[in-house]
């Protein structure tokens, strides 16, 4: 049978609300999403955690069950972070997915108090590339769609072809009311995070995650991170890609934290 989480909800320092779900008992273990996810869509992944870790998993500002600001900031988000770190018991593991990981990292070097930090394939940092203004200018206009599908096939890398069979997709609607979002990941990624520079001010251990199967990209990405700091190390997780499998993401977070405690 599965945990049954607690809900709670906790105000940020700019006074948004971010809800959160804590399930299991052991360890605590925060988890940090990516675009198009609010902690409803890994919901499975933080029910296998909850078999070696105290989960904490949350909806980050602008999406599920939390509020937002009229100006968005990295800053912002990362007091979010540190609202919920705060939850926790003691200082906790932060894993980050995807453009999450990336947040996950400058939180940490910002100081928010982790004991350990696991990043799930990083992208690379598009600086050179406007992606923040495009899509804000769509979501301003009401084109929700056109700003999903640019994130889509312009920084996710999907066929054209493959996105127009998406349109009508059960889950569509969802990813459309996360549209606005999308600008905050791409806030992240246009180079207000220096992930190498983030990296180097970390000082707790450090798991950067690539699957073996994920385009050179992401392992490239994974790999510059991963050698910035002594105190990290790569691992590439056979047969994997930038899906999440639970089981197989859990049991290596278990193996590489749970020693420590």
């Amino acid at each position: 049978m599965s945990p049954e989480p607690h809900t709670g909800k906790v105000v940020s320092a700019d006074g948004t609300v971010i809800a959160f779900d804590r399930l299991g008992d052991g360890p605590p273990l925060v988890l940090v999403l990516g675009a198009f996810n609010d902690r409803s869509t890994h919901q499975t992944f933080a029910v296998e955690l909850a078999s070696y870790f105290t989960v904490f998993s949350y909806d980050r500002r602008g999406r599920g069950g939390s509020g937002d600001a009229p100006v968005y900031s990295v800053d912002a988000e990362i007091a979010d972070l540190a609202a919920i770190v705060a939850q926790a018991p003691s200082a906790p593991v932060v894993f980050g997915y995807s453009s999450g990981a990336v947040l996950a990292l400058a939180a940490t070097a910002a100081g928010v108090p982790v004991s350990g930090l696991a990043l799930y394939e990083p992208p690379p940092i598009r600086a050179d590339e406007p992606f923040a203004e495009r899509l804000d200018r769509l979501v301003a206009a009401g084109q929700r769609g056109a700003a999903v599908e640019l994130f889509q096939t312009d920084v996710i890398g999907i066929p054209e072809s493959v996105v127009s069979q998406l349109r009508n997709a059960p889950f569509r609607p969802a990813l459309e009311a996360m549209a606005h979002t999308l600008v905050y990941e791409m806030t992240i990624l246009g180079g207000v995070v220096r992930p190498a520079d983030s990296a180097a001010a970390v000082s707790v251990p450090t798991v950067v995650m690539v699957g073996e199967q994920s385009p050179p990209l992401l392992h490239e990405s994974a790999a510059a991170i991963a050698s910035a700091n002594a105190l990290f190390r790569l691992q590439v997780l056979a047969g994997q890609n930038h899906d999440i499998v639970p089981e197989v993401v859990a049991l290596a977070l278990k193996d590489q934290f749970l020693q420590q405690h």
